[in-house]
């Protein structure tokens, strides 16, 4: 018998890279967030697609590294999840960022008080690197 879907040990936070996103991952990898900016009309979108989503110009629209300064926009701390291994991080703060590009992004902030959160404070991209050598990017307070 074969089964399909998640199981004990499956990871729902790690991406699956396809050969279109395996740029921005490989990027992450190496400290560097990645955004998508458009030939056509110059705006700057994430999260990462093949078209920009505002013209959909689809033929001119290129990887960009980001500057990695962001706005806090909103968050929650998040006391409880049952999927594996959001559990284990518990709390953790689920958060929206308004990148300096224009973009905005959704994240996790570390290495902050709950108590210091507040919107719009100054933030700068970090990596977190999964056992996999996985790097994904969340925010940490701008010192």
């Amino acid at each position: 018998m074969t089964t399909t879907g998640p199981t004990a040990s499956a990871r729902f936070d790690l991406p699956e890279p396809d050969p279109f996103t395996q740029a921005y991952w490989d990027a992450a990898a190496d400290g560097k967030l990645l955004l998508r900016r458009c030939g056509a009309c110059g705006r700057t979108h994430h999260y990462p697609r093949e078209f920009c989503p505002y013209c959909w110009n689809g033929t001119d629209v290129e990887w960009v590294e980001a500057e990695g300064a962001a706005t806090l926009y909103t968050w929650s701390v998040v006391h409880r999840n049952d999927l594996p291994p959001f559990g284990g991080r518990t709390p953790y703060v689920a958060a929206v960022v308004d990148l300096a590009e224009g973009p905005r992004m959704m994240t996790e902030v570390v290495d902050c008080p709950e108590e210091r959160l507040r919107i719009g404070m100054a933030l700068s991209v970090t990596f977190r690197t999964e056992a996999e050598g996985v790097a994904v990017p969340v925010f940490r307070p701008r010192a």
